[in-house]
C-alpha cells in the first residue's frame, strides 16, 4: 500500500508558540485517519500545511506533490472541508452547483444533484436561507461529487445537532469512500467517528503522542473492568491511565500480558476517546 501523505520534520511556530513541532508521519493509501487532539493541539495547523495554506518547515508530499510549490495542482486532486468554511450567502444552491462546475476540472454537477436529492436542500433556495445542517449537506454534496484521492475534513460537523451528524458520517463512508480514496478526520467527537477509522493519531501541543492503526490499539493496549479489592489491585500494576466505572475502575495498559489482569475483572480493548484520555491525563477521577 502506497502513502499519499510523508511528512518529515513538519514545524509551524507563530511567535514562541510551536504549534506544531518536529513532526514525522505518513498516511496510506485507502486509509480514514483520524486527528485527535485537545484544542490548541495544533490540528488545524497540520491539515493547512499540508495542503500548502499555511507556511512550515520541513518536508511534506501529498499525492507526490510539494504543497508549497504546487498547490494549485495539489488542490485538483484533494477536497477540504474546513470547521469555518462559508458559502456565499447570496447565492442559490443550484449557482453554487454552476461555480463548482466552471472552476473544478473534476467535478461533476450530476452527482452533485444527485446526492442533494436524499437531502431537504432544494437547489433553488439562498445558501442564506439554508440551516447549518443544511449547509454542511450542500459543502458535503461538493466534494463528494469531486473526483478527489484526498478528503481533508477539519471538524466538519461543528454545531450540528446528533441526527445530522449521523448521517453525515454515514453517507460519507457509504457514498463516497472506498479502498482508493483517504480521509482524514479531525474532530472532538471521537466515539461517533471510531467506527469508521482505520488509523488514528494523537496531537498534544504540537507534538505527535501516537501513530497507529486501529488494529496496533487492539493489539497493544487493554482496558481493564475492575470492582472492589481487584480494582485495587489493578491499580498498583503500572499503567497508562484509570476512570471510574460503577463500583470500581476502567483502567488501561499498554504492552501487558493480558493473562496476568483476566483473573481481575473484564478485559476489552479501550475506546480511542478513552485512550485519548489516558495518554493525555491519567488517571481521572
Amino acid at each position: 500500500m502506497s502513502n499519499l501523505v510523508e511528512v518529515r520534520g513538519l514545524s509551524r511556530s507563530f511567535g514562541d508558540l510551536r504549534a506544531v513541532d518536529n513532526i514525522d508521519f505518513t498516511v496510506p493509501s485507502g486509509c480514514v485517519l483520524g486527528l485527535i487532539g485537545p484544542n490548541g493541539a495544533g490540528k488545524t495547523t497540520l491539515l493547512r500545511s499540508l495542503l500548502g495554506l499555511s507556511a512550515y518547515q520541513g518536508e511534506v508530499q501529498v499525492l507526490g506533490k510539494d504543497p508549497r510549490s504546487q498547490r494549485a495542482q495539489l488542490m485538483e486532486e484533494v477536497c477540504f472541508i474546513a470547521d469555518t468554511a462559508v458559502l456565499p450567502r447570496w447565492m442559490k444552491v443550484s449557482e453554487v452547483l454552476d461555480y463548482a462546475a466552471g472552476v473544478h476540472p473534476r467535478f461533476s454537477r450530476d452527482r452533485a444533484e444527485a446526492l442533494l436529492r436524499d437531502t431537504e436542500v432544494q437547489l433553488s433556495r439562498r445558501i442564506r436561507d439554508l440551516s447549518k445542517g443544511m449547509m454542511v449537506q450542500v459543502h458535503l454534496a461538493l466534494v463528494m461529487a469531486i473526483d478527489a484521492r484526498l478528503l481533508v475534513l477539519d471538524e466538519p460537523t461543528l454545531g450540528l445537532d446528533i441526527l445530522f451528524r449521523k448521517r453525515f458520517y454515514e453517507q460519507l463512508i457509504g457514498d463516497y469512500f472506498d479502498q482508493e480514496r483517504t480521509i482524514i478526520i479531525s474532530t472532538h467527537q471521537v466515539d461517533e467517528v471510531q467506527h469508521i477509522l482505520t488509523d488514528v493519531m494523537f496531537l498534544n501541543h504540537g507534538k505527535r503522542v501516537l501513530a497507529c492503526s486501529m488494529e496496533q490499539i487492539e493489539a497493544q493496549f487493554v482496558q481493564l473492568n475492575a470492582v472492589g479489592e481487584n480494582a485495587v489491585k489493578a491499580e498498583g500494576i503500572p499503567h497508562l491511565g484509570a476512570h471510574s466505572i460503577l463500583g470500581g475502575k476502567a483502567i488501561i495498559y499498554e504492552g501487558i500480558d493480558r493473562a496476568s489482569l483476566a483473573p481481575l475483572g473484564e478485559l476489552r480493548t479501550p475506546s480511542v476517546a478513552d485512550l485519548f484520555v489516558a495518554m493525555m491525563g491519567g488517571d481521572q477521577s
